[in-house]
């Protein structure tokens, strides 16, 4: 009954109420075809403990031994157990959005906090706290540059993550706003000089990711000047949080839209994430989603409430500069709790492990007769490797040596089938990288 718990009285109940004689008159309206005569086809049934140890023996066939070389948007980082511990507190670990400030001051300040660590993390003056990932607060990000600017196309890096620009795409297909992208350089980065001027003067916003997609850090001075000069905004994009920790922060930008997965949020098969925007002060009416301010009670206490819209504006359609209402206070607590656990000292730390170990398996990989790195910008730890075949065939065979190779990237761009792109975190051993190495060799003098 743990599982079924209507009895068959409790059941009939519903059913008299509701007028229908039995389960059998409840489902006729279905075509006899599609309704269910014979129980399913599964094993059993099992107990609890069964059940739990057949789920465990099926995950163990997918993540036992393997070494993962996936980024490109989604990084396996640190993560602590007290953080876990702390954000199922029956506090904490709420469904939706407490609207009831008054009482949900616990909830408000820790959100407060979040937008506190996300602005000194991009050297922004004001950050919110409600987008679904970072797909949907780049498309925000462009949704704010175009009312603030009151112009009707965006321009966009092909560098900037594929998912992120398909996503835009959506958006603006219904919106009547004109996405139009420029290419890149031989170094990876973003060829800002191949943009014509008159393109420029109708332009909301220049939109560009730093790390890029191929791993590849941007110079946003420059991209910001050429903005500037035509009345358009500068938006990054940062998908690799951890780079900030010892990378400059893209004070240069206007606006920043950032994924905060990388700060205590496990990859989850994609999902849910923690989106961010992050921008100037002066913008900060046009910004979408919830803010949380800072503000003192009647007796003077320090207090928080949502501020600069009541919850009803960001429901209310065509007047709302969001329909992203959704709740991530709790991964924002997450984040939160993440980085005041790893402190500043930690962070760099993290981010310095995160360059040493991608810039070892850099130099590991050009050993490998055949294999070279196609771009010459600076990484931090993601990178191109070009090999002789077919990234996909390559990635075929590492599988059979449990590694779980780099990403093939002509699901993206058409034409780079030899290339993958390669992720190094924290948590990869230098074992792992010799081993990857060892094995690529392997693969390619067989195949010579």
């Amino acid at each position: 009954m743990r599982y079924l718990p209507k009895s068959q009285s409790e059941r009939q109940e519903m059913l008299d109420a509701i007028g229908a004689k039995s389960i059998e008159k409840l489902f006729e309206t279905i075509p006899a075809k599609y309704r269910l005569r014979e129980p399913l086809k599964l094993p059993g049934p099992l107990s609890e403990m069964e059940i739990i140890d057949y789920f465990k023996a099926r995950a163990e066939e997918n993540s036992r031994g393997y070494t993962s070389f996936l980024g490109a948007g989604v990084y396996r980082h640190v993560r602590s157990v007290v953080t876990d511990a702390l954000v199922q507190r029956g506090e904490f670990l709420t469904s939706y959005t407490p609207y009831q400030a008054e009482i949900s001051q616990g909830t408000l300040q820790a959100i407060f906090e979040f937008q506190t660590l996300m602005a000194q993390l991009t050297g922004q003056e004001v950050a919110n706290a409600s987008m679904y990932d970072g797909s949907t607060a780049l498309t925000e990000s462009v949704l704010m540059a175009e009312r603030l600017t009151r112009r009707h196309r965006v321009l966009v890096a092909r560098t900037v993550h594929p998912e992120y620009r398909q996503v835009l795409a959506t958006y603006a297909k219904h919106l009547g706003i004109e996405v139009e992208e420029f290419g890149f350089a031989a170094s990876g980065q973003v060829d800002a000089a191949s943009i014509r001027a008159e393109v420029l003067d109708e332009a909301a916003a220049i939109v560009v990711q730093s790390p890029n997609f191929f791993g590849v850090l941007e110079s946003l001075g420059p991209i910001a000047e050429t903005a500037h000069a035509h009345g358009a905004l500068l938006i990054d994009c940062v998908t690799e949080p951890m780079s900030l920790g010892i990378v400059k922060p893209p004070n240069e930008a206007d606006i920043v839209a950032l994924e905060a997965q990388s700060f205590g949020v496990p990859p989850s098969y994609g999902g849910p994430f923690v989106g961010v925007i992050a921008t100037r002060d002066r913008f900060v009416r046009q910004m979408p989603g919830r803010l949380a301010g800072e503000t003192t009670d009647a007796a003077g206490r320090r207090g928080f409430c949502l501020t600069l819209a009541t919850r009803e504006q960001h429901i209310r359609r065509e007047k709302a500069t969001s329909n992203i209402c959704t709740n991530e206070a709790l991964y924002a607590l997450v984040v939160t709790i993440h980085l005041c656990l790893l402190g500043k000292e930690g962070l760099r730390e993290l981010a310095a492990q995160n360059l040493a170990k991608a810039n070892f398996a850099q130099q590991l990989m050009k050993t490998v007769p055949g294999v070279t790195l196609p771009f010459s910008g600076k990484t931090f730890n993601e990178f191109v490797v070009e090999f002789p075949i077919a990234m996909k065939q390559i990635n075929e065979k590492l599988l059979a040596e449990k590694i779980v190779g780099p990403l093939a990237l002509d699901k993206y761009y058409p034409g780079q089938e030899k290339r993958g792109l390669m992720c190094v975190t924290e948590v990869t051993g230098r074992t792992e990288i010799e081993h990857l190495a060892a094995a690529v060799k392997n693969i390619l003098q067989a195949n010579a």
